[in-house]
């Protein structure tokens, strides 16, 4: 039988994200749950079973933040391990950003979200933003400080 929780999994989660700009800014989401929760970050969640990444991250993003996307291809792959007081491992993801287009939606936070919204490059510094994002979109974007 296979674990499908997400805190103290028995084996790692796949999960995607969705980098989409409009406008010269990005989607961005407040997490609403742990990891992270209260950062801002690449919307996103885990891949369901026979789902490919593609297929994922347009789903998760409508789910999230009202937004339909065409997804394209993976920009940026890492791990989210965070381990509890006693050294246990409370989550563990595999995380596949894909590149993705934006196709129609208004914003809303939905879902796992407390919040979404477009965040233009100068805005990326007032609000609280995951240092794997900021990365991402320095490195494979060139977007941001």
């Amino acid at each position: 039988m296979t674990d499908h929780s997400t805190e103290y999994p028995q084996c790692p989660r796949v999960a995607v994200g969705g980098v989409v700009f409009k406008d010269g800014a990005v989607l961005l989401v407040k997490r609403g749950k742990p990891p992270s929760k209260g950062i801002w970050a690449i919307p996103g969640g885990s891949v369901s079973l026979g789902e490919t990444l593609q297929a994922a991250v347009e789903r998760e993003l409508f789910e999230e933040t009202g937004v339909h996307v065409r997804a394209g291809r993976p920009v940026y792959t890492f791990d989210v391990v965070e381990r509890d007081e006693t050294g246990r491992v409370r989550f563990h993801y595999v995380i596949v950003d894909l590149a993705a287009d934006y196709v129609s939606g208004n914003v809303r936070a939905g879902d796992d979200a407390l919040a979404a919204r477009w965040v233009s490059p100068e805005e990326l510094c007032e609000i609280d933003v995951n240092s794997k994002t900021l990365t991402l979109l320095k490195d494979a974007f060139n977007f941001g400080g």
